[in-house]
């Protein structure tokens, strides 16, 4: 018996031992984090951040977030300590943070006044669908949970090579995702939501651009001829200028009824929910086909 309770407090104490040691992780901007021990306060300066932390099972130890940050609605209490545009850093150095997860375009001056003061800044910019996995990960091993964040991320994984398989051999759509109506904005084809149009089968009309979010005008809309449009709102729901485009009846979108609206909570943040948004995408463009298949 004394020698099981000898094993039993090794194991104890190599377990311990294991959650307090250093932890390191190499961010999307190719810099190594590297912890002491894992996280124990972590502040989110970006929406799609504060669902990975979740995702990863660090939620308990989020104690500060950016405005917009509504998801997981435990996010949603959360004091708020600025938005992409500005950061609250005396509010930041309040919550005494020992990790910091931030996007590259939030506020680069003051990312660089919170490094000065020796905070640890991971920064999160997922260029891919798998790399949201990827970040789910890094940030499970950065909070002590890498077992939960594996899991997670490992179900990510099954989803998108699901849906690959599922589409591999889908009828190709021309297809203009529509982002903003005034200026008109659209993305490039680097950006993550042109991934997921070519996942569901779809080729993304604008993707020779290489800007995440170019202009383009309404003439060059009308000489691509999409097969379908697509309109990215925010606020989730049907956007109301996607109807602007019934003025223009000769393009194939527009004859075939195939303006559709897309969930931006899901697709425009490179967070966990990002699948669900793909999935509703891929069902959406299945509809569009039946619809262009009966002309």
């Amino acid at each position: 018996m004394n020698a099981w309770r000898a094993v039993v407090a090794a194991v104890g104490v190599a377990l311990a031992g294991a959650a307090v040691g250093a932890v390191r992780a190499v961010d999307d901007a190719g810099n190594e984090v590297v912890l002491a021990r894992p996280a124990q306060r972590i502040v989110s300066l970006a929406p799609h951040a504060t669902e990975l932390l979740f995702a990863a099972g660090a939620g308990a130890a989020v104690v500060g977030v950016v405005a917009h940050s509504d998801w997981p609605p435990l996010a949603r209490a959360l004091p708020r300590v600025g938005d992409a545009g500005a950061l609250d850093l005396e509010g930041i150095v309040a919550l005494a943070p020992d990790l910091v997860i931030a996007w590259p375009y939030t506020a680069p001056p003051q990312l660089a006044a919170l490094r000065a003061q020796n905070v640890a800044v991971f920064v999160s910019d997922p260029k891919t669908i798998a790399g949201i996995a990827d970040d789910i990960e890094r940030l499970g091993t950065l909070a002590g949970r890498h077992g939960v964040a594996k899991a997670a991320a490992d179900e990510l994984r099954r989803r998108q090579a699901a849906l690959r398989e599922k589409y591999a051999s889908a009828s190709r759509l021309r297809v203009f995702y529509e982002v903003w109506n005034e200026p008109l904005y659209t993305i490039g084809g680097r950006h993550l939501i042109s991934q997921a149009i070519a996942l569901c089968g779809g080729d993304n009309v604008f993707a020779a651009l290489t800007l995440p979010a170019p202009a383009v005008t309404v003439e060059a809309v009308v000489a691509a001829a999409p097969e379908v449009i697509v309109g990215g709102h925010d606020a989730g729901g049907r956007p109301a200028w996607l109807s602007d485009w019934l003025r223009w009846p000769g393009i194939p979108a527009v004859r075939d009824g195939n303006l559709l609206a897309a969930d931006g909570d899901l697709l425009h943040r490179s967070g966990p929910r990002f699948v669900d948004g793909v999935a509703a995408l891929c069902a959406d463009f299945d509809k569009a086909r039946g619809r262009r298949a009966k002309d």
